[in-house]
């Protein structure tokens, strides 16, 4: 391939995949006691979540400009010819500004997309991006094709506690104080890099089921080109009856798919906090 794939670990590639030879991760810091931690370096999911159940702490930050233009450097000195570089949503943090700004450095080498996406879903746009590069696309032409299906894919995350949505001010002190007091649980939705609230559900089986049931929906519209569906929790999956009965409801609500299991990033786990859940979707381009 001419064009080399390079992401960020907001897209849950940390290393650890069937394809991690043929793409560059940059790992997202992580500010813990004034300690600067990696994603999937340093820092493991288990470790983060356990940080947040602890209550300590714990902030994401955008990578240094000097680590990204370290792998640009290093696939261009691998033989590569161009750059396609996949951010997480510019609607979510400044890092993709910040690529952009680096990548006029370059004479069109490295094409910055905003597709407007985070986590399985910009997972996905990894996995497009590495089909069009081996269908012999150049740069450019993969970076347009990503914007322009930037929106075929959505993600929905429910939370087990308010205290993260508060810290974050996307509820007040009282809406939160008052959601804990009547157990209510919040269905958030992700879509072209905006976080909405979708619908308050009480106690966490119902909101899970709400969630399913909405993704149900969402995949029949998503249908007439294959999709991709992966569900994430916040941490690893281990063998806590919470997690697998998750697991276990999205198998039966999708008999017949292929359902995938990916660990919700540290950027979305510090403002949902440990005990959430979530399911996306994408439309593939291949």
């Amino acid at each position: 391939m001419a064009a080399a794939i390079i992401t960020d670990s907001n897209s849950g590639i940390l290393g650890n995949e069937e394809w991690e030879n043929e793409i560059y991760v940059i790992p997202m810091p992580v500010i813990l006691d004034g300690r600067t931690y990696y994603e999937g370096q340093n820092m493991t999911h288990e470790q983060f979540y356990r940080f947040l159940e602890e209550h300590k702490p714990i902030s994401t930050s955008q990578p240094a400009p000097a680590d990204i233009m370290e792998t640009w450097e290093k696939a261009l000195e691998s033989g590569y010819e161009e750059i396609v570089y996949i951010p997480m949503s510019s609607s979510l943090s400044s890092s993709f500004q910040t690529a952009r700004m680096l990548a006029d450095e370059y004479d069109g080498k490295v094409q910055v997309v905003d597709n407007h996406r985070i986590s399985v879903t910009q997972k996905q746009s990894v996995k497009d991006a590495l089909w069009l590069a081996e269908k012999g696309c150049i740069a450019a032409e993969i970076r347009e094709e990503l914007e322009k299906t930037a929106y075929d894919s959505i993600i929905y995350v429910g939370v087990e506690t308010l205290e993260y949505l508060k810290k974050g001010g996307r509820i007040t002190p009282a809406a939160a104080a008052m959601g804990t007091l009547l157990s209510l649980k919040p269905l958030l939705t992700l879509q072209g890099g905006k976080v909405d609230a979708y619908a308050k559900v009480r106690g966490s089986r119902t909101c899970k089921k709400r969630l399913i049931e909405t993704m149900q929906k969402s995949v029949d519209q998503f249908h007439e080109r294959g999709i991709e569906i992966s569900v994430g929790a916040a941490g690893s999956f281990s063998d806590k009856e919470g997690d697998w009965e998750w697991l276990e409801m999205i198998k039966e609500a999708f008999p017949g798919e292929e359902i995938h299991y990916d660990p919700l990033t540290f950027s979305i786990g510090c403002h949902v906090g440990p005990g959430a859940f979530g399911m996306g979707i994408s439309r593939k381009i291949g």
